[in-house]
């Protein structure tokens, strides 16, 4: 898809959604890394509900540093994957403190080094934590940007080169919070409500099952 039509199609977007953002609740980067990172193969309204006393209890590295990987999994064990995101979360606390002085490093090879951190994490913490241009490709940002065609990719490292490629960088970071917003509203992965979806006629997917309709 070239720019031009990516572009109608944020503006589209964003009219409809003008206060699309990240619907993880935190206050500092930290708070958010540990959220992203519970927040894989979970919503985050579920991950809200459990940063929410925890994040009053242990707001920082130093009190996480205090805590048990034992301790931590009681903490999070409403979470999907819990024994594991407690055993990564340890050990990128752990990191942070001896590799980056115990602050949450800007860049995304460093971010990348941590454990339970992947590009999608790493692209979220510098979007939104730090205020530079960048797509993280959830579930939701893959399924929509393949179906309204603005990706054409089987994995999401593809999808996100091929994004980043359709859309100018500036816009990055406010199409990753539309598409996710899109999806969680309107197209969604098994009955997407097409019918009253605001980019229908910009949608592949949508002109093509229109097409197989009597």
């Amino acid at each position: 898809m070239n720019e031009e039509k990516a572009l109608e199609i944020i503006n589209l977007l964003e009219k409809e959604y003008p206060n699309a953002k990240c619907e993880l609740n935190y206050n500092t980067p930290f708070q958010l890394l540990v959220a992203t990172v519970l927040s894989a193969q979970t919503t985050d309204k579920k991950v809200n509900s459990v940063t929410e006393n925890l994040f009053i209890e242990y707001p920082d590295l130093d009190s996480f540093l205090t805590l048990s990987r034992e301790d931590l999994e009681e903490k999070i064990k409403s979470i999907g994957l819990y024994r594991s995101k407690s055993k990564n979360i340890m050990n990128m606390c752990i990191a942070l403190k001896e590799k980056f002085n115990g602050k949450v490093p800007s860049e995304f090879d460093k971010l990348v080094t941590l454990s339970g951190v992947g590009r999608k994490t790493a692209n979220v913490v510098i979007s939104n934590a730090f205020n530079q241009p960048a797509i993280a490709v959830d579930t939701h940002v893959f399924r929509v940007s393949n179906r309204i065609g603005l990706a054409q990719a089987d994995d999401v490292l593809k999808t996100e080169l091929q994004l980043q490629k359709a859309i100018p960088k500036e816009y990055w970071s406010l199409a990753h919070h539309l598409l996710i917003w899109h999806g969680r509203r309107i197209c969604k992965a098994r009955k997407p409500n097409c019918p009253n979806c605001t980019i229908k006629y910009e949608c592949k997917y949508y002109i093509k099952l229109k097409a197989y309709k009597p």
